[in-house]
This record gives structure tokens, sequence and C-alpha cells, in this order.
């Protein structure tokens, strides 16, 4: 017995110091990841009004002072605005439906930080609403937003980042029949709706399913695959700068059938992206944010022990606010100190 479990450490050992070797600039191979720390007592309620029903798979974005909350399961209003220091609510617009001023089925919400604008995608309508935010929560209810762009079934954004009318960066969806489709970053001019997707492609993926996040001041941004234990890093002009290999990378094959990566963001100098690890089936929420710096390096583990389903960076305030799946919904975690 002593010498099989002499072996199955040796094992180990040469693996992790293979792993190690094999590793470039551009090829960085991560056998494990190790340093964990337990954050699960840091990770603090934010209680919001019994009147503010917000459904599950809610999506939170930040602009200036504001928290915004996207809720496309909700039956009546969909955007929900809080002041993102307090967490005081401060009102609700986009009711759902078919007329002029309303919402049929909510998409990603983009943030103009320079005209305090978040522009909406309506996904049954194919287009998207500017909403300008002082007018909104002057009168919230009987908002009447106007048309931004128009989409296409052909190519269309999904989540994006806004730049400007000309330059924004988005995960780009092409439609390949009824139920399959391609998923590529991409630039995108919002003003002529024309798409330029990156260059650059990982050879050994055919089925690509990535979040993605970027840093302009950082000159990067980040795919993070869901269905691989891989994360890309390129800059703005998708050249590789590198990929980052989990321990559960299979060459691309897809054989392992766990869930891997959730949502990344950039917070300052680091990478956060949350991690499930787990079965596809049973472990498909991120209860762990990897922790990297800019040249995809891992520094640690955050462990929030509960199910991740969506998180953003106050970078005022420097902490995550998340969505969870858990006893209560929302949360934040204060970084200082973390990171």
């Amino acid at each position: 017995m002593k010498k099989i479990g002499f072996f199955i450490v040796l094992l180990a050992t040469l693996g992790t110091l293979y792993s190690c070797n094999r590793s470039t600039d551009t090829e960085k191979y991560q056998g494990k990841r190790n340093n964990i720390i337990d954050v699960r007592a840091k990770v603090m309620e934010i209680p919001t009004e019994d009147d503010v029903l917000i459904g599950g798979n809610a999506n939170l974005y930040l602009l200036r002072d504001k928290l915004i909350i996207g809720d496309g399961q909700s039956a009546e209003q969909q955007i929900h605005i809080f002041d993102k220091n307090s967490f005081r609510y401060l009102a609700s617009t986009a009711y759902r439906g078919q007329g002029p001023d309303e919402i049929t089925l909510l998409g990603h919400i983009g943030i103009d930080e320079k005209r305090n604008k978040i522009y909406v995608s309506d996904h049954g309508k194919m287009k998207i609403f500017s909403y300008d935010m002082d007018s909104v929560l002057a009168n919230p209810e009987h908002y009447s937003p106007s048309v931004k762009a128009e989409m296409n079934m052909t190519q269309f954004p999904d989540c994006y980042l806004y730049m400007s009318d000309t330059l924004s960066l988005t995960r780009l969806i092409t439609p390949t029949s009824v139920s399959t489709f391609e998923d590529d970053v991409a630039k995108w001019d919002i003003e002529q709706m024309t798409f330029e997707p990156m260059p650059y492609k990982h050879p050994d993926i055919n089925k690509k399913r990535i979040t993605f996040a970027a840093s302009p001041e950082l000159g990067i941004y980040v795919e993070c695959y869901s269905r691989h234990d891989l994360m890309t890093i390129c800059d703005m002009d998708g050249n590789l700068k590198c990929n980052v290999y989990g321990p559960n990378w299979d060459n691309g094959s897809g054989k392992v059938k766990k869930h891997h990566y959730g949502e990344a963001t950039f917070c300052g100098d680091k990478l956060i992206a949350s991690y499930a690890g787990g079965d596809y089936r049973t472990d498909y929420e991120p209860t762990k944010l990897l922790v990297f710096d800019t040249a995809g390096n891992y520094l640690k583990t955050l462990d929030i022990g509960r199910k991740i389903m969506h998180v953003c960076y106050d970078k005022d305030n420097n902490r995550l606010i998340m969505n969870l799946n858990d006893e209560y919904q929302f949360a934040y975690l204060d970084l200082d100190g973390l990171l």
C-alpha cells in the first residue's frame, strides 16, 4: 500500500512539473490552482424592498452611481434602478409588452457613461432602445425610449462593451440553423450595424461557447469558455496574448462533461472569472472566483460558497456586486485586502 501511495504522489508531482515545463508566454498550463481563500463570511447581503420582485436570472450593470438590474423574467417592469452606494431603490421602468414603449424580450443593457444613457436590446422587436437615465428617473412608469439601432437575424450583438457609436466590442451571434449558432468576439459599428470578427480562433475548439470581458484601459479582452477549461486573452485588435489552460483542459475534445467558466470582469489590474468546474448538468453555477493578473498568471481562488448567477465590479467602492442562487439573492464582496 505504501508503494502504491508513493507512485500516486510521484505521478501527480510529475504531472504538475510537466504542465509547468510546457508553459510558455502564450500557452499557460495551470495544473493546480490551490491558493484558495474562504470568503463566505465576507459576502454581505443586499436587502431589497418587498414589493420589488426580481427573477433569479437577473443581470447587473453599473452606470455612474446607479446599479441597474435587468430582469427578463418579470411580467411587468423589467429594469430596476438602485443607488449603487446605499443600494436604495430608486425606480423601475421598461414594461413587458408589444407596445411602442414596451420591451418584448429583454436582452443586454449597454452602458454609455459619457451620455448617462443605457441601451436596451429587445430581441423580440430586434431593436436597441435608448433610455436617458435622468429622464427615466423623472418619469419611470411613462418614459418613452427612442430607437438606437435596428438588429437583424443574420448577425446580431449579444452582450457588449459600449465605447462609442462607431466602435464597441460585442459577443457576436451568427445563427447557422434554427437551433445552432456561431459565437465570436467582434468589433461593432452601431451606426452602420457592421461587425468585424476578431481574427484569433483557438485551433482546437470546434464549438465555441464563451462569455467575454474587455478593458480599453488595459488594451485587452478575455474569452472564457464554458465547455472547455480555457481562457484566452487578446489585445483589442484580436491578436493573441495568451491561452490559459486549467486542470480540466481536454485538448478541445469536449469529452470532459463539466461546466467551467461563468463570467469575467476586470478589477483594476486584476482579472476575476467565476468558475464552476463541476458536472455541467448538476453543478452548473460557479461558486468560486479565480483571480489572475493581466498576463493570465493565476494568483488565487476566492471561494464564495454560494452559486453565482451574475457579477459586476464597482470600482468606486472596490467591491463585487453579485446575483446569487442562495438564501438571499443579492450580495456584495469588499475586495480590500483580497486583491
